[in-house]
């Protein structure tokens, strides 16, 4: 059976994003390494042909507090959006392109971008602190209020505007306000709290046809929905399930009010998602072969449309329709296929912890094997680390499968998706909870004799490398770690990251502290961008040298032409190469 090539797996890995609905028009962000990752702003109208609005040389999006989101919005036949080769904003009205807000300093960034009526809010953020903004069609724009923390979600309404708020000191998962103001013409008036509070995470605010204010709330410990009707707050299918995930990008949508009454939602349980909706006869799951959506669900007549995937399927544009029978379509461009490959299919594994925490598991065996196949693993450990891990195809992990590893994605402790308390449960214990957790899952499958001893390995990203990098220093049941875009040092990262996570920087903090070269006992492949805005590459060259000075086993590669995030395809190629190569070497000793 031959296996995937990395220039295979690295090409194949296209993706969707940010679906949104006009009139009867459907728009999503599409991504192809094979255009060098490239993002593009697609259109699908009545003619059911997906085509290319933005220009072929754009590439549309923004770093707004470091990760972005919203880069785009529309609004009737005019189309703003973000370049991200220079962070202004464009106007796109028949033929014409324009730039209408040009961005006047490296260190100031647009995004959140909603529109209505010929004028569009958007979220500018600043050395000092975030601005909510008004632009108009002739690049007029005026400033609507200002803070020394951060802003989000901007949404208009006929006299009325809302809007997210916290402070630089929090996180918007653990402690957000959503407000509103009285707003015509230009007067914005005083902000009225409608929820939240530091203790209180607020997210994905919402105005309904009938003017009530849709929000989600963890007040319960869990992020659920709730209905604002101008005096009072009420809940929408209270549940132990979060609706909604940790917010790392502007602009989630992961529910979507319906035209006839109900709503939508998406119910994360754990690395399986599920759709479900709340109309007058209760709450019901909305069935379909699909396993994970991307939070951002819209309406269009009476079809929901979702960016949906499932273990044989990449994340995908698609119709489904809310009814019993919930038939779907695929609206996207069919992604490239890379092989005739079978997939590997994964398995959901519960592993209790040294702690006696339980965490969930996706399990992958090598590709083509039998029940009871043994092989050489792999662990990953998710970025964030308020991240989770999804059930959906991931062209890294079929790499690794049809190169006869097995590959174990953990939803250690601090993982989003189990609720509020899960979610901090890594404040003050980054670098030993979860390796305690990626451990443990490594010592599991060794005991139940699915992996050969001494042939366990470990990897991550961003926040992930660090904690490859700590589960490899000292006695490890593991043989060596590769780490990409890796976090070195926490403290100095506090000050190096973005504005934004500097306080989710600080609550992680815990006496595992940097990366040492010294503790380091076992082999190491750093993969790092000399691009990388968010984790300095001085870190990881810093490390690679007491690596050196050691005379510990380790390889430095540096990608010259990508940032944090390895999107081009020859470049992810190479990584994927290195990665594989590098678990063989350590295996043959």
């Amino acid at each position: 059976m031959p296996a995937l090539t990395a220039l295979q797996a690295a090409g194949a890995a296209a993706t969707c994003d940010e679906v949104r609905t006009e009139s009867d028009d459907v728009y999503w962000l599409e991504s192809r390494p094979r255009d060098n990752g490239r993002i593009s702003l697609m259109r699908l109208g009545n003619n059911n042909v997906p085509t290319e609005v933005t220009p072929s040389s754009a590439n549309v999006g923004s770093v707004l507090h470091g990760y972005g989101g919203s880069a785009y919005a529309v609004d009737e036949s005019r189309i703003w959006y973000i370049d991200s080769s220079d962070g202004h904003i464009r106007l796109i009205s028949g033929s014409e392109v324009r730039v209408i807000v040009r961005r006047r300093n490296d260190r100031e960034h647009y995004g959140d971008l909603t529109a209505s009526s010929g004028r569009l809010w958007c979220v500018r953020e600043t050395i000092s602190g975030d601005e909510l903004v008004e632009i108009r069609t002739d690049g007029t724009s005026q400033v609507l209020a200002r803070t020394t923390g951060f802003f989000g979600s901007p949404r208009p309404t006929v006299g009325g505007l809302a809007w997210l708020r916290w402070n630089a000191d929090q996180m918007p998962w653990d402690g957000s306000e959503l407000v509103v103001a009285h707003y015509k013409g230009r007067e914005l008036g005083a902000p009225t709290p409608v929820a939240g509070s530091p203790l209180e995470s607020v997210t994905q605010p919402c105005w309904g046809a009938d003017g009530r204010l849709w929000f989600v709330s963890d007040r319960t410990g869990w992020w659920n929905l709730y209905v604002w009707d101008g005096q009072r707050s009420d809940p929408v299918s209270p549940m132990a399930t979060d609706v909604a995930p940790a917010e790392w990008e502007a602009g989630y949508a992961s529910y979507a009010p319906l035209p006839g009454g109900g709503v939508v939602m998406i119910a994360y349980d754990g690395p399986r998602h599920q759709l479900v909706v709340q109309d007058g006869s209760g709450l019901r799951p909305l069935g379909s072969s699909y396993t994970s959506y991307k939070p951002y669900l819209a309406v269009r007549r009476q079809q929901v449309l979702a960016v949906a995937a499932s273990p044989r399927q990449p994340p995908q544009v698609v119709t489904i329709d809310p009814g019993p029978r919930a038939h779907t379509r695929v609206l996207s461009r069919p992604a490239p296929t890379s092989t005739t490959t079978p997939l590997s299919q994964p398995q959901l594994v519960e592993v209790h912890t040294v702690s006696d925490t339980m965490v969930n598991v996706l399990l992958y065996p090598p590709t083509g094997a039998a029940a009871e196949w043994r092989a050489p693993l792999v662990v990953r450990a998710h970025p964030g680390p308020t991240a989770s891990i999804n059930t959906r195809l991931d062209w890294h992990v079929q790499f690794l499968t049809s190169n006869g590893f097995a590959v174990a994605d953990v939803d250690y402790r601090g993982s989003a998706g189990y609720g509020r308390a899960f979610r901090r449960s890594l404040y003050g214990h980054w670098g030993t909870a979860e390796v305690q957790d990626c451990t443990a899952v490594a010592q599991h499958l060794l005991d139940t004799g699915r992996i050969h001893p001494g042939r366990a390995f470990i990897t991550g990203a961003s926040a992930g490398g660090y904690t490859a990098l700590h589960a490899v220093s000292g006695p490890s049941v593991f043989a060596g770690a590769v780490a990409r875009s890796a976090i070195i040092d926490p403290t100095r990262w506090r000050h190096t990251v973005p504005r934004w996570q500097r306080a989710h920087a600080a609550a992680l903090l815990g006496p595992a502290g940097a990366v040492d070269p010294r503790a380091v006992n076992r082999p190491v492949l750093l993969i790092h961008g000399a691009d990388d805005h968010i984790a300095p590459i001085a870190d990881v060259a810093a490390l690679a040298a007491g690596l050196a000075e050691q005379g510990r086993w380790h390889q430095l590669m540096i990608l010259g032409r990508t940032g944090h995030r390895l999107s081009a395809q020859e470049e992810a190629a190479q990584a994927l190469e290195a990665e594989v190569d590098f678990y063989r070497r350590v295996i043959a000793g």
